[in-house]
Order: C-alpha cells, then structure tokens, then sequence
C-alpha cells in the first residue's frame, strides 16, 4: 500500500503516520509525499508538465533508479523510504 501525503513542512509526520500503522503491515505500506505541497513542487519542476506526467517521471527514477526527479529538495526526504520500497514493487510494478 502506497500512502501519499503532505507533509506541510512538518519533519516528525512521517514518524507519527508510521506509528498509527498495524505492525503487522508496516513491511507493506510505504509513505511517500512532497515536503511542503504538490503545488510548489509542480511549479517548480514541471516546466508545463501535469501531475500525472511527474507521476510517470517519477516512476521512471524508480525504474532506472535515478533521481532526476526524486533528488528536488520537495522530495529528496523520500530517500529512505524509496530505498525500501523500491525492491519490493519493482518485480510486479515495472517489468
């Protein structure tokens, strides 16, 4: 399960979502999110592009693990949380 938030430049929300979520699941639930809002990120990456074309950027970093898009400072934060979601969906999300 994918969980994508906001985290309104709010550092310990990760942490306080992660606690709310059933031990048993929590190897299969991943939280992903801009820094502040998906606005600011769209203006400041999209040169033009919709949320549905930086959704399929971003994809794309995960496929050829690159960080063109993943490496702004909205989202470089998803660092960890990537790295273990990552292996997981790859085998059934991407080939």
């Amino acid at each position: 399960m994918l969980l994508l938030i906001d985290f309104d430049q709010d550092e310990t929300r990760l942490a306080n979502i992660k606690n709310q979520i059933p031990d048993e699941l929590k190897a299969r639930v991943f939280v992903l999110g801009t820094q502040s809002e998906p606005e600011k990120l769209k203006k400041h990456i999209a040169n033009g592009k919709t949320f549905e074309e930086i959704g399929k950027a971003l994809a794309e970093d995960c496929v050829n693990e690159t960080d063109q898009i993943w490496g702004h400072d909205l989202l470089k934060h998803n660092r960890e949380e990537l790295a273990r979601m990552i292996p997981f969906v790859k085998p059934f999300l991407f080939n």
